[in-house]
């Protein structure tokens, strides 16, 4: 069943929003998992992260990373990266510019911690060595720590749109300079 088409650039850009919202609460929505894109040296690096929250008012999504992944230390040499989501439901795509910010202390990864230490996932972040480091044998179970857990912020810059539909695609970017359309 094909969903309406939305007409004005106001309605797209609130329902990009809305739908970003619902993903960090919802495990099987198409946008939980986004692609970050950033530089390493000359080269572009790309991995699936886990969208954790979204404040549409303040346009900035919430990610965790384990502090010594590469990502955190490529974000440190340039912050501006890049977000992909896909969603087949709507047939569309979102490419999100960023400036990206990495957080190891302070109230906001205190009660992040405090809440996540409670979950499965608190292992990610308490491993004895680097994320990609190679072992021998599974590592074993870990005590609690936050000493490596890190809260990456990405401020949204910019919002690519791209609707992939039966009766013609459509694009749009929403930024600083307001919205417009533009040939898909």
């Amino acid at each position: 069943m094909a969903l309406p088409q939305l007409q004005t650039l106001v309605e797209i850009e609130a329902a990009v929003w809305q739908a970003l919202a619902r993903a960090p609460h919802d495990k099987h929505h198409d946008w939980r998992t986004p692609v970050l894109a950033t530089v390493d040296g000359e080269a572009a690096d790309a991995r699936t992260v886990v969208l954790r929250e979204v404040d549409a008012a303040a346009r900035t999504l919430i990610f965790f990373s384990d502090a010594r992944a590469a990502k955190v230390a490529q974000l440190q040499r340039q912050p501006l990266c890049m977000l992909v989501m896909w969603s087949p439901r709507l047939g569309w795509q979102l490419r999100l510019r960023v400036a990206l910010q990495a957080q190891t202390e302070g109230l906001a990864v205190t009660s992040r911690w405090a809440r996540l230490a409670l979950s499965p996932a608190a292992h990610d972040y308490m491993a004895p060595q680097p994320p990609g480091s190679a072992l021998d044998a599974p590592p074993p179970p870990q005590k609690e720590s936050r000493e490596h857990f890190a809260v990456l912020t990405a401020l949204v810059q910019s919002v690519d749109w791209l609707e992939l539909h039966p009766q013609g695609h459509r694009r749009a970017r929403f930024d600083a300079d307001g919205a417009r359309w533009l040939v898909p």
